[in-house]
């Protein structure tokens, strides 16, 4: 039977509007979502200006399966993140990267009427994740793209516990990147402009704080093995480099239309290396929110209310520099 329901959708203007997605019926391994939560990510602010239903960090609760679904059933709390689908039968699905795989359905490239800031979504099964008990649905949303992105960082470069990890930024992704870190074992060494987030740093688990607006150099007590950008453009990347330990690996996670930039010589004769990523396959995703859900990791989150008032609201702290970290839409708040 045909099922209609509300998303909000970004213009060309940039303006927010309310409009009516439908599918015909659930087919094969389709689930119907109704949308409790949904995490906003700085990504919904670049496609404000795109005829598309925004969102992409959606949790809620299933209300109906298709004919194919095996696993999931009505009821069950379940989120889903940036990847929609994918082929199955490259060579990146087959050996767990389909996040690089040729034919992936992503955000903003697929889909595009529906999205997470909606009253309900449609998503294959395969692509949904089961939300763990220990886990809040509520905290669960920016777990799916945010928590995702900087453990699949931690993932790839195969941070060891032993690790002094670089964090630079106490943002969206750097807070969350602070605590997984931390749970993990690792020395945790976060870089801020300034001292306003000490604190708050220390409390989600870093060992030191530096603060580097105006710095020429960087001082600490050893160099870093692993370092990851959460801010929103690239960094003086002399500053960083210097304080590497050789054979290190930087993770690069900022959004930015530039190219990469970065002294030569130092990344030879210190035989560093620049890992690029996005976020987790399916596995690893699953890793994450278990390691999550143990470990008591959750976002510093502001919330507001799923509707069309709430995501213009959202948006525009999150363009303000005001969020702090997370923002989340509640449905029915």
């Amino acid at each position: 039977m045909p099922i209609e329901f509300t998303v909000f959708k970004g213009s060309k203007d940039g303006s927010i509007r309310e409009e009516k997605t439908r599918r015909d019926d659930l087919k094969h391994d389709d689930v119907l979502v109704r949308v409790t939560h949904s995490g906003v990510c700085f990504t919904d602010v670049h496609y404000r200006n795109s005829d598309m239903a925004l969102g992409h960090e959606g949790t809620g609760v299933v209300e109906a399966t298709g004919p194919d679904v095996k696993l999931l059933k009505k009821g069950d709390r379940v989120g889903w993140g940036y990847e929609h689908d994918c082929c199955g039968h490259c060579r990146q699905c087959l050996t767990g990267w389909e996040t690089l795989c040729p034919e992936r359905k992503m955000y903003a490239m697929a889909n595009l009427d529906q999205g997470s800031f909606a009253s309900h979504a449609v998503w294959r099964e395969a692509f949904l994740f089961q939300i763990p008990d220990r886990i809040a649905t509520e905290d669960a949303g920016p777990l799916m793209c945010g928590g995702s992105t900087v453990w699949n960082a931690l993932h790839v470069a195969q941070v060891r516990p032993t690790a002094r990890v670089g964090i630079v930024g106490v943002g969206g992704l750097g807070h969350l990147a602070i605590q997984f870190a931390a749970k993990m074992g690792c020395q945790v060494i976060v870089f801020s402009g300034t001292d306003s987030k000490k604190e708050e740093a220390l409390k989600l688990g870093a060992t030191e704080f530096l603060a580097t607006k105006g710095a020429k150099e960087l001082k600490l007590e050893k160099p870093i093995d692993n370092l990851i950008v959460t801010t929103s453009s690239q960094p003086d990347w002399q500053l960083y480099l210097n304080v590497m330990a050789p054979n290190g690996i930087i993770s690069p996670l900022s959004v930015d239309a530039g190219d990469l930039k970065i002294p030569y010589m130092p990344l030879l004769v210190n035989g560093l290396r620049v890992q690029g990523g996005i976020v987790s396959a399916r596995q690893v995703h699953r890793d994450m929110l278990e390691f999550a859900a143990v470990h008591g990791i959750k976002p510093v989150k502001m919330t507001f209310p799923l509707t069309l008032d709430g995501v213009k609201d959202s948006l525009k702290t999150l363009e303000d520099g005001k969020m702090r970290y997370r923002g989340v839409l509640v449905a029915g708040k």
